[in-house]
């Protein structure tokens, strides 16, 4: 059995090496556009399911397809990735001293068999002066990320407080993948407690 990450991010990359496991990479590219009326939760669960199918399609009998898609919401209304430096900064000023939510939804799929879940951290920002926005994004940090930060960076300096998993905020909710691949017969925790030959 293989494990494969569909998925080009290298936060999710360096989030499994964390946990000791071994892996393959093969995006996914799949249209991502999704139906009105959709909770941000059930936008994550719909995508990461819909790029773990699309790499699946790809793989050996036997592999173990992990997908995620991660989105911040403000009030309901998702945020994705920013497409100029002034919708970063716009993002940025909505999430100003407010909390929001992040939400992403892991997918794992083997030989047809599929288990889908979601996770939602709270995420509450400081008060950010326009000048601090205005350095924020000219560091082109925002610009690849849901919701125009990152929190394992320079983002960091912008959120005075997390209410659920950190590592959810960063793309992968850990603790809930953990218990996901236990369902599939992989155990993190075990493996790292074997006996080095």
């Amino acid at each position: 059995m293989g494990l494969i990450l569909a998925s080009g991010s290298p936060r999710r990359r360096q989030l499994l090496e964390q946990l000791g496991l071994t892996f393959t990479v093969r995006s996914s590219d799949v249209d991502e556009s999704v139906s009105p009326g959709l909770t941000p939760a059930q936008v994550v669960e719909s995508l990461s399911a819909r790029k773990g199918e699309a790499v699946a399609q790809l793989s050996q009998p036997g592999d173990l397809i992990l997908s995620a898609d991660t989105v911040v919401a403000l009030e309901g209304a998702i945020l994705g990735k920013p497409r100029s430096r002034e919708e970063a900064a716009a993002m940025l000023s909505a999430l100003s001293g407010r909390t929001h939510q992040v939400y992403t939804g892991v997918t794992l799929l083997q030989d047809g068999r599929r288990l889908t879940g979601h996770e939602a951290t709270a995420v509450t920002f400081r008060p950010l002066s326009p000048e601090e926005i205005a350095a924020y994004v000219s560091t082109g940090e925002p610009m690849d990320k849901a919701g125009a930060y990152g929190i394992q960076g320079l983002g960091a300096l912008l959120a005075e407080r997390l209410e659920g998993d950190y590592f959810n905020v960063m793309g992968l909710p850990l603790c809930r993948l953990g218990q996901m691949l236990s369902r599939f017969g992989v155990h993190p925790l075990e493996a790292a407690m074997a006996p080095q030959r």
